[in-house]
């Protein structure tokens, strides 16, 4: 079974999270900052990760960049959430190394199709 990783500092949306994704046959692995989403992704072999872009320590634009520079993790695609959607953040966030981008409130059907996308090589990992 494919691994996501889930990185957000909100407990109730990481259970959403899990609840939906679960629900559709994926292995969910969670963490509440970037530091440790970073380690989980470079020791658990995740097959994705969604990261919330709003974190305590470090913000999830940073922790893209770090994702996408590490060699075990380059190649692991990176969906970007953000509750709060400010004109330009979309831009921002792929030019920093994501893959995808969602707005929050997070739209079931539209993250299991980004995430289906993904993991069955609909759709390519940014180089």
């Amino acid at each position: 079974m494919k691994k996501i990783l889930v990185i957000d500092d909100d407990a109730k949306a990481r259970k959403l999270y899990r609840v939906i994704l679960e629900q559709a046959g994926y292995v969910i692995w969670e963490a509440p900052g970037a530091p440790e989403g970073i380690r989980l992704a470079e020791t658990e072999k995740v097959d994705l990760i969604i990261l919330d872009i709003h974190l305590p320590e470090m913000d999830g634009i940073s922790a893209v960049r770090i994702l996408k520079a590490y060699g075990p993790t380059k190649h692991i695609p990176v969906v970007v959430v953000t509750a709060l959607a400010m004109p330009g953040d979309r831009e921002m966030v792929l030019a920093a190394g994501a893959d995808a981008y969602l707005a929050k409130p997070i739209k079931r059907n539209e993250l299991l199709q980004v995430v289906r996308d993904f993991l069955e090589g609909e759709r390519k990992v940014a180089e």
